[in-house]
């Protein structure tokens, strides 16, 4: 699954880059998208990130891309590796900015582990 984030005004820190925790919001709503389009009518909860670590700074005005793809399939969690990509529109150049392996869990109704 491919999708594309604007980076705001509003998403930025004290120092004028793309605040960390947005990014991470973002890694996890997208993934967890991909998750309940693969796996439709069922329920997952975020359990993990394998790293996280930026690669490079964001400012203002860049165009991220979401790249996530399933990595893992268990019983009853998903793995899927997300890698977010920064371009640059006047330049069209694009950078890797970050990436991770996150893991999601299904759940019953009751919140108990279920098979996927």
């Amino acid at each position: 699954m491919e999708n594309h984030k604007l980076v705001m005004p509003q998403h930025l820190n004290q120092y004028g880059y793309l605040f960390g925790g947005n990014l991470l919001q973002w890694v996890d709503e997208n993934a967890w998208i991909a998750a309940v389009h693969d796996y439709p009518g069922r329920r997952f909860a975020t359990i993990g990130m394998d790293r996280v670590e930026f690669h490079r700074s964001v400012r203002k005005g860049t165009i991220l891309r979401f790249d996530i793809q399933q990595s893992h399939k268990g019983v009853t969690s998903v793995q899927y590796l997300a890698n977010v990509y920064a371009k640059d529109p006047d330049s069209g150049m694009e950078e890797s900015v970050f990436s991770t392996t996150i893991t999601y869990v299904c759940l019953d109704d009751e919140g108990k582990k279920q098979p996927i």
